[in-house]
This record gives structure tokens, sequence and C-alpha cells, in this order.
């Protein structure tokens, strides 16, 4: 029963994801709010390298992060970053094709090697934590990267602030 449901809002909030990676800037690519944080196409890429878990997450019972080598691209060309994007939201569409009912309530584990980093906790929960929340999260980090270089932030969920704003 909450299979479509994930599968709308993930195809809503690709949209979403993609109109913020458009609107990173080039030159600003190197920006970074600290020296702890990643610069902002290092932030955009790995927003677009999310996507790539979704294949281990949804296919997989077993996800072992040291054996999956995901793409990185260039972080310094926003383009790639795009590109990237696009390639793994496919992938992640495909893996999302193969859900069922059950196979949210499946059990899923995470591991790095020998240690295991998360689970094992049901697929669906996985889903809406580690995927769906992990992009959201940092679609937020960027947001703010974005203001705080002056650039204009694209309405997700309706108007901006800027777009809002009474003169």
């Amino acid at each position: 029963m909450i299979l479509p449901f994930l599968t709308a809002e993930f195809e809503h909030e690709v949209s979403s994801t993609r109109k913020l990676l458009q609107a990173v800037p080039e030159k600003d690519l190197g920006y970074k709010p600290s020296e702890i944080s990643w610069n902002m196409g290092e932030l955009a890429q790995h927003i677009a390298t999310i996507y790539h878990w979704y294949e281990g997450t949804l296919t997989q019972d077993v996800y072992d992060m040291a054996s999956d080598h995901p793409e990185r691209g260039n972080p310094n060309d926003i383009k790639a970053t795009l590109d990237l994007f696009e390639r793994n939201v496919e992938k992640a569409r495909a893996a999302l094709a193969t859900l069922t009912e059950q196979k949210l309530q499946d059990n899923w584990t995470m591991k790095i090697g020998e240690q295991v980093v998360l689970g094992p906790t049901p697929r669906g929960i996985v889903s809406r934590g580690f995927l769906f929340n992990h992009i959201y999260h940092h679609r937020g980090e960027l947001v703010v990267y974005l203001r705080a270089t002056g650039n204009k932030v694209p309405g997700m969920y309706g108007p901006t602030y800027e777009d809002s704003k009474r003169t």
C-alpha cells in the first residue's frame, strides 16, 4: 500500500533535486562555509551519488559499501555532476521498480567490510531514513550554500523567500 506513495515521492523529489543542482553555478563550486565542510561541488556530487545507493539498498539484503565503488565524477564540474545525477536516478528508478510491499518489510543491513553500520532494519524504514531523508538533509545544506554565495534558490515546494519577498 505504501509503495505507490514512495514512488510518487521519489519522482517529485527527483525533480526538486534536479532544480537545485541546476542552480549551482560553476563559479561557486569551491565555496565552503567552514574548514570541516565539503565545498559546494563536493556537496552537489554527494547528493548525486546518494541516488546510486538506491540500487544496493533496494535490491540487496546486505549492502557492503566497501565492495561498492560508485562513480564520483569531478566535483569541480557541475555539468559532470548533473550527468552523474541523471545516470544514478535511472539506476534508482529501476531499483525502485523491483520493490514489493513484502520487500519493504524485509530486513536490510549495511556493512563496510565486516563492520555492520546500519541494521538489520526493515527496508521501508531504511528507504525513508537512509535514502530519501538523507537527500533532503543535504539539499537543505546546499540551499544554505547557495544563499551564502548570493545565488538564487529555486522553488521546490512553491515560491522561495526571494520569489515572495515584498518590496
